[in-house]
């Protein structure tokens, strides 16, 4: 049994368009690399105007920096919470310890490890969801501090450079 020949579509979506170009680009296998030059080149080729491409490009690199402060973002609350779990697992260990070598009576260490266990279990949740409203609020708040920081440090850098001149 063989399949009927593969019929060509007259006209492609802007979705199935990428797609085939992308895995062109990739059958290409000169190279994998494209420059600037040749992006505008094949958006002429394209009939895609100038300013459409540019605005393009520019969307782009926006999204392509925000997708980096994400990153870095969540590195940084991995980073936290791996900090609170560290202390958690020291203290608990250490009260634990204690209770093992001396005769005193620590019953109440359960109850502490279990209500501590339970903020570090809601710290997880909230370091490893990455979608939703309050991730949103949380990443703006973290942008917001990392853009104060960076025109602190530059404005401190530039008050240098003129104070030693």
């Amino acid at each position: 049994m063989t399949n009927p020949p593969l019929q060509y579509p007259e006209i492609y979506d802007s979705e199935d368009v990428q797609q085939i170009l992308q895995i062109a680009l990739a059958r290409k296998g000169e190279e994998d690399e494209l420059t600037r030059q040749q992006l505008w080149e094949i958006a002429a080729d394209l009939d895609i105007d100038t300013t459409t491409i540019q605005a393009a490009e520019q969307d782009w690199l926006e999204r392509k920096e925000i997708d980096q402060n994400r990153q870095a973002f969540n590195l940084y609350k991995r980073d936290r919470f791996k900090q609170k779990l560290a202390r958690y697992l020291i203290v608990n260990t250490f009260i634990l310890l204690v209770h093992l070598l001396t005769p005193a009576n620590l019953g109440w260490f359960v109850y502490v490890a279990l209500l501590w266990g339970l903020g570090v279990a809601s710290d997880a949740w909230n370091t490893f969801q990455t979608q939703g409203e309050k991730y949103e609020r949380e990443f703006q708040k973290w942008m917001f501090r990392h853009e104060v920081n960076k025109t602190i440090k530059t404005f401190w850098v530039r008050l240098q450079k003129a104070l030693s001149i």
